[in-house]
């Protein structure tokens, strides 16, 4: 396992951080050799078996490329839940978590209607379910392949979620139900902003659910917003992820639409994250 280890290290050394490749290390064993981070300890000094060694091979060399390890392995853990990823659907941002964690904080009672939009893998709907048991948690996405991964991960972590395919752009074009809580981590990252971005990021996760025009960097928040006015109950409550660089920018449109208690709440790094706000009267 020893010159395994080396292997690894050796080939990732000029593209990761040491800290990074040691956790790679322990994510490639796990998956690999079905060894928890335990048992790869207490059996550091055994020899890898050639089939075994020939997987890790190929799954060094993806990383060679800088496609990230969650696709390579197919799944991912968010909030306690292993998820099933693929290059249709973005990879869970640990941030995300935090916004998971506002909402179930925020409304502890669990017989809630929550609607996920954009829900991708299905992380955030499903986080929030596997916590507020008796919620309704409906999670809608324009994607057919996206909304194929978030069913697939609702069945194998045994949770009930209704998702559904729709375009929220379009959103008048369907009938709603009310909903006391919804939630968004809408495209937000402007196309001018791509060259700030890592290759494993630009060539290997879904552009169209990452990226708005510049032209209008708030069009997603710009038109839930507007179906969550016509769609929340009375004391219903929003929540976004945000593009930092656009917080006061999301914060004032939310309160000229129409909502209350508006506010800017910052992930634990400090950088304005998340935004929350509440329905006020009609």
């Amino acid at each position: 396992m020893q010159n395994t280890i080396q292997y690894i290290k050796n080939r990732l050394a000029a593209l990761y951080p040491e800290g990074e490749t040691d956790g790679l290390i322990r994510l490639i064993f796990e998956a690999v050799c079905g060894w928890s981070f335990t048992e790869q300890q207490l059996r550091k000094h055994e020899t890898i078996g050639k089939n075994d060694f020939e997987k890790i091979k190929i799954t060094v060399a993806r990383l060679q490329q800088s496609e990230p390890i969650q696709y390579i392995l197919g799944e991912t853990i968010f909030y306690g839940l292993k998820l099933k990823v693929t290059p249709a659907v973005l990879i869970p941002r640990p941030e995300t978590e935090e916004l998971v964690d506002l909402i179930i904080r925020e409304n502890p009672d669990d017989d809630r209607k929550i609607l996920d939009i954009g829900t991708g893998s299905g992380c955030i709907a499903l986080a929030i379910k596997s916590r507020l048991k008796n919620a309704l948690v409906s999670g809608a996405d324009i994607s057919g392949k996206a909304l194929e991964v978030a069913r697939t991960n609702a069945e194998s972590n045994g949770l009930i979620v209704d998702f559904f395919q729709t375009d929220i752009l379009k959103w008048e074009n369907y009938i709603w139900p009310e909903f006391d809580v919804i939630v968004s981590n809408p495209p937000y990252v402007t196309a001018s902003e791509k060259k700030l971005m890592h290759k494993n990021v630009l060539e290997f996760e879904p552009a169209t659910a990452l990226f708005v025009d510049d032209n209008d960097p708030l069009l997603f928040y710009r038109r839930i917003a507007h179906f969550a006015r016509e769609k929340l109950s009375r004391s219903g409550k929003i929540y976004f992820e945000i593009n930092e660089n656009f917080g006061v920018e999301t914060k004032n449109l939310l309160a000229k639409t129409g909502f209350k208690a508006v506010e800017i709440v910052p992930d634990i790094h400090g950088k304005n994250r998340f935004v929350k706000a509440t329905k006020g009267k009609l």
